[in-house]
């Protein structure tokens, strides 16, 4: 999974359809992420100590993230990404459409550790 807290994404499916926003959090292991003001739900809360007032409050919940597609900060573009090996002999993700890095994925390896 390519999605990181902090990427632009665009929404695919759903209600938010075509909307663009930034990734709140991710779960890799349940495959969903948070995204800022998409799948927005009402939390129906009672007057408590934590929430005086009580009422609805209006919170974002996980999206699955095959719903979701990173866009690409140099083409603009929302679009697939692939891993490859960097020069520096590290890994990072590319965008498929334009071939620009978005970001590391792993470290280079530590000359020293091969001994």
């Amino acid at each position: 999974m390519h999605i990181k807290v902090g990427d632009t994404v665009q929404v695919r499916s759903g209600d938010g359809r075509g909307e663009q926003s930034k990734v709140l959090s991710v779960d890799h292991k349940a495959g969903k992420a948070v995204v800022e003001g998409i799948n927005r739900v009402y939390k129906h809360m009672r007057r408590s100590q934590r929430n005086p007032q009580g009422g609805r409050l209006s919170k974002e919940m996980p999206v699955q993230l095959s719903v979701v597609m990173l866009v690409c900060p140099s083409c603009g573009k929302a679009s697939r990404t692939g891993a490859r090996r960097a020069k520096d002999g590290g890994k990072e993700r590319f965008c498929k459409k334009c071939g620009a890095g978005t970001g590391t994925i792993a470290p280079p390896p530590n000359k020293s550790d091969k001994k």
